[in-house]
């Protein structure tokens, strides 16, 4: 997806609030509604980045949106944009999106499927919902790439994990391992993914690494995390030290994405799409979009060319009249 908001991140702070597990407590951050993809703008619920919070271990950007109805092919129509320095996760509760990218790939994005997207040195893309989506619903998610592998060449994966059941509730891991099932997508930092549903009333202790980050992203309930209340459309924070995570449902069922990882231990800056270490490495990469793609000086430059969209690839926005700060 277009990420159009990131250079101008709200101060939004998070609510850290002590829980009934001893010695945990959980930070709770509000979604703010961007507008996605151009002229027909498609609203999402970001929970990821803010100012008060810009990663939970490698993950840097969580959005999510719907249900919403779908009344015609293209209600989510993301023209070909860039990429640099990150993996992007497509996982979708309902709907379908085709997706295109300048490495050749074109897929059918659907439930219970994720979609890993390989930016690395750069890549252009573009996700269009089908006229099989009668409603959309899921989130994108971004993890910042360490140095060390951010400029490797960019590559696609897909996986559609099985689902895994643990106490009371149903898992399916999408990325790293968690209670014994594991995902086989390409990880270049300790990370873990995983859709996690409870019947209401429900409740699961999940086993997790003590030196990870964890977040829960609630997408329907109101759940507890460590006995702390984190309303739908939230995300629950949880910092690196617990060994295990104690998720309870309320009166409705739970469906939510857990996400965590190991600490980036580095500072990024994060503008538009582009993930990079500079200021000045984050203009390069406007000018190299605007030149080689929106000029159409060449298709062979860092970010290709997605091979036949019926459209034109979004121009980048103007930069802030002020340098862009590292965050981390």
């Amino acid at each position: 997806m277009s990420n159009l908001e990131v250079d101008s991140i709200e101060t939004v702070c998070g609510d850290f609030v002590s829980g009934d597990v001893p010695g945990s407590v959980v930070e709770i951050l509000e979604p703010r509604e961007v507008p996605l993809g151009g002229p027909r703008a498609f609203t999402v619920l970001r929970t990821l980045p803010q100012r008060a919070r810009s990663l939970v271990g490698a993950w840097c950007f969580v959005d999510s949106y719907g249900p919403v109805p779908a009344d015609h092919a293209g209600t989510m129509t993301v023209p070909p944009h860039p990429h640099t320095g990150l993996q992007t996760v497509t996982w979708l509760y309902a709907g379908e999106i085709e997706h295109r990218d300048s490495v050749g790939s074109r897929a059918l994005i659907e439930p219970g499927q994720v979609n890993l997207m390989t930016a690395g040195a750069g890549i252009q893309h573009s996700e269009v919902s089908t006229a099989a989506a009668t409603e959309l619903h899921g989130a994108q998610l971004w993890i910042a790439l360490p140095d060390r592998s951010r400029h490797v060449d960019p590559f696609f994966e897909s996986f559609t994990p099985q689902p895994v059941t643990l106490g009371d509730a149903t898992l399916r891991v999408f990325i790293g391992t968690l209670a014994g099932a594991s995902s086989p997508v390409s990880a270049f930092t300790g990370l873990v993914g995983a859709q996690i549903d409870l019947p209401a009333g429900g409740r699961v202790e999940v086993p997790v690494d003590p030196t990870f980050e964890h977040a829960l992203v609630v997408d329907r309930g109101t759940p507890r995390l460590q006995g702390v209340t984190v309303p739908t459309t939230r995300l629950g924070v949880v910092p690196a030290g617990a060994a295990t995570l104690h998720i309870e449902a309320g009166d409705e069922p739970l469906r939510a994405l857990l996400i965590g990882g190991e600490p980036l231990g580095e500072q990024i800056v994060m503008w538009w799409n582009f993930v990079g270490r500079s200021h000045d490495e984050i203009v390069a990469f406007r000018e190299q979009w605007q030149s080689e793609v929106i000029a159409g000086s060449t298709t062979s430059g860092r970010f290709g060319e997605v091979a036949d969209y019926p459209g034109a690839p979004l121009p980048a926005p103007e930069l802030p009249n002020i340098r862009l700060q590292p965050r981390g």
